[in-house]
C-alpha cells in the first residue's frame, strides 16, 4: 500500500471471526489495536455475521464507533453522551417476528438433510437470520455439505452466505455492504461511494466478498487464502499474519 494512501486512511472497517479473532478467541493484541486506532481518531466499525445480542455488547463495550451485524440486517451505535443504544434494522418488528418462525422451520429441515450440521450456538440471540454451524462447535463438514446447506437455503428463497464458521441465511437482498453504506450516510454524514478510498475493510471469508470488491484498499488477513477460490474479487492487500495477529499488523501499519 503506497504511503500516501496509508496516510489518508480515515477509518477501519473489520470482520470479526477469524479476522479479529484467532481460533475462536479475541487476542489482546487485536483488541489493543482497536483501541489504538480509536485513540488515533480513526473511525472503527466491526461488520460481522454475529447476532444482535453480541452486537449490543460490542457497540456498548468495545472501542468502536458502531457495529453492523447479522450480515447487514442492522447497525447499532452507542451514543456515550446520551447513554443510549441506537438501533437501525432493515425490517420492522412484525416482519422479523414472522421471519423467525420461518427460519426455525427451515433450520430444522436443514439439520435433518445435512448430517453433522448444527444450529449456531448464538442462534437464540439473532433477530433476522439463520446460522448453521459447519466448523465452529460442530465437527468440520466437507465443502459438499456446506454447498448443500447453501442450496437448501436458496431453495427457500433465502440469501445465503458462507463465513469461516457458519452458513448464514436470511430473507431479503441486503448484505454487509448495503447496511454499511446506510450507516455511514445516516450516522456519520459520509458518502462512502465518494470516499471509499479513505477507508480500509479487512476480512477473511466469502461473505466479505462484496466489501472486498467495493473498497479499493480492502485487506485480507493471511487466512483469506483458504477461501481464495470461493471469493470472486480478492482484497487488494494481504497481511503476513493470520487472524487477530494479522489485524494488529494492519493497525500498526496504518498508524505508522
Amino acid at each position: 500500500m503506497p504511503r500516501a494512501t496509508r496516510l489518508a486512511i480515515r477509518g477501519v472497517l473489520t470482520d470479526i471471526d477469524d479476522t479479529l479473532t484467532t481460533h475462536g478467541r479475541l487476542p489482546a493484541e487485536a483488541y489493543a489495536a482497536l483501541e489504538r486506532l480509536s485513540a488515533a481518531g480513526k473511525l472503527v466499525v466491526p461488520i460481522t455475521g454475529r447476532p444482535a445480542g453480541w452486537c449490543d455488547h460490542i457497540a456498548r463495550m468495545w472501542p468502536v464507533d458502531a457495529v453492523v451485524g447479522e450480515n447487514g440486517a442492522f447497525a447499532m451505535r452507542y451514543d456515550r453522551r446520551s447513554r443510549k443504544l441506537e438501533k437501525r434494522f432493515i425490517d420492522d418488528d412484525a416482519t422479523r417476528r414472522a421471519n423467525r418462525a420461518r427460519l426455525t422451520a427451515i433450520g430444522d429441515s436443514i439439520l435433518r438433510a445435512v448430517p453433522g450440521s448444527a444450529l449456531a450456538s448464538d442462534q437464540l440471540y439473532r433477530e433476522s437470520d439463520l446460522a448453521i454451524d459447519y466448523r465452529e462447535d460442530a465437527p468440520e463438514l466437507p465443502r459438499e455439505a456446506v454447498d448443500r446447506i447453501v442450496a437448501l437455503m436458496e431453495a427457500e428463497g433465502m440469501t445465503a452466505k458462507v463465513s469461516s464458521i457458519h452458513v448464514n441465511g436470511w430473507f431479503g437482498a441486503y448484505d454487509k455492504l448495503s447496511m454499511t453504506r446506510r450507516l455511514f450516510a445516516e450516522a456519520f454524514d459520509t458518502d462512502l461511494d465518494a470516499t471509499r478510498e479513505r477507508f480500509v475493510f479487512v476480512g477473511d471469508s466469502p461473505n466479505d466478498a462484496p466489501l472486498f470488491a467495493y473498497f479499493p484498499n480492502a485487506v485480507g488477513v493471511a487466512n483469506v487464502r483458504a477461501f481464495a477460490e470461493r471469493i470472486p474479487v480478492l482484497p487488494a492487500y494481504v497481511t503476513e499474519r493470520e487472524g487477530g495477529a494479522g489485524f494488529a499488523e494492519l493497525a500498526a501499519f496504518i498508524l505508522g
